[in-house]
């Protein structure tokens, strides 16, 4: 490129260069998701061939690109707390659920879809149905508590800071179960919005056995999340409390995460070991988490537990949620990747890495 500018004696051949680099560079980005509010030909062209595509938004000034009236409807913040009955899911839309923070892990909230590139396996989405910020979805969430012997010292902490939690999180369309796990799962209290049975299902576990972690996630996801039949969309989040290690289980790490991702679950991870450094087990939560769209917490002290149970209640509600058909979608139960990222790179994305496509009906 440098010897096309200075061996060239006329403007015109370097004019007509710049759109095929363009286009090049173009193939390696994800589509912004303005270029995608409405539903593309039966056979869309490629994202560097389409003509006359709008550029980009400038990283450090994102612009909307949207007019008023075809922007995608927000939610008033008075109506925040109403039920929400009304966003039906089918096979081909894919509902995504992510949250934005800056350099310093702080949230952002108030970004728009134009914000955002997205490619579904590899390919920018036939269309975008909904894009929604500070979502008010119904939650779904399981508190799985370690009761290994290896914790024995610091399950109260978990037991309290539980109770805590789901007392701050609770709204009235959530719900929630309580389990336990050791060699095996022990579900105390299944789905309720009632916390004190909630309460009670947690004070009744008591720590004893080895740990078989991936035995127990695996199970959980399977049984209690890919089970649930909702008309509309909820999130499922499971908060896994223990100090990762595992000595066991039966199913491998990849297995547990593979059925997380099935049933749509995101997995924040507590860790318990209050040890100066990091060890295998903190690793593996950390795997887990990602996987999934999550994130791990590492507390300095075992009191600390409660911060960690903080700051995924703040998450929660610093979500956003997304809705899109995807291009070339099949019905053939394969993994499909997603590659979620702000076109601004001073905020980071965290979500799912990708899910899997229902099977074909029998």
């Amino acid at each position: 490129m440098t010897a096309l500018i200075r061996n060239t004696r006329t403007p015109r051949l370097l004019a007509a260069s710049l759109p095929l680099v363009l286009a090049l560079v173009a193939t390696f980005v994800a589509a912004p998701l303005y270029a995608q509010t409405q539903p593309l030909p039966a056979h869309p062209l490629p994202a560097a061939q389409t003509p006359s595509a709008p550029p980009p938004p400038a990283p450090q000034q994102p612009t909307p690109r949207l007019p008023a009236a075809s922007a995608a409807p927000q939610t008033p913040p008075a109506q925040q707390e109403e039920p929400i009955t009304t966003i039906k899911v089918q096979a081909n839309e894919v509902n995504q659920i992510f949250t934005v923070t800056d350099k310093k892990g702080r949230f952002v909230t108030g970004l728009k879809r134009e914000n955002f590139g997205l490619l579904d396996d590899g390919r920018p989405p036939e269309s975008v149905l909904r894009f929604t910020q500070q979502t008010n979805l119904p939650l779904r969430v399981g508190i799985m508590l370690d009761t290994s012997s290896s914790i024995r010292q610091r399950f109260q902490f978990e037991q309290d800071s539980a109770i805590e939690f789901l007392l701050q999180v609770l709204h009235r369309n959530d719900r929630a179960f309580v389990e336990g796990f050791d060699i095996s799962t022990d579900l105390a209290q299944d789905f309720t919005n009632n916390v004190d049975l909630l309460n009670q299902g947690i004070r009744k576990l008591r720590p004893g056995g080895g740990t078989a972690l991936f035995d127990g996630l695996y199970k959980t996801c399977r049984d209690q999340m890919l089970t649930l039949k909702e008309e509309g969309a909820v999130r499922r989040a499971i908060i896994l409390v223990s100090d990762g290690d595992d000595n066991y289980s039966r199913a491998q790490e990849s297995d547990a995460i593979k059925m997380c991702q099935r049933a749509d679950t995101i997995v924040f991870a507590i860790s318990t070991n209050v040890s100066p450094s990091k060890d295998k087990g903190d690793d593996v939560l950390k795997a887990i988490a990602e996987a999934t769209g999550g994130q791990a917490f590492y507390p300095t002290r075992i009191e600390d537990v409660a911060t960690g149970f903080h700051n995924i209640e703040e998450e929660l509600r610093s979500q956003y949620l997304l809705v899109y058909r995807p291009a070339d979608f099949k019905m053939d139960g394969a993994f499909r990747t997603i590659y979620l990222q702000a076109l601004d790179p001073r905020y980071k994305v965290r979500t799912r890495k990708g899910y899997f496509a229902p099977p074909a009906p029998q």
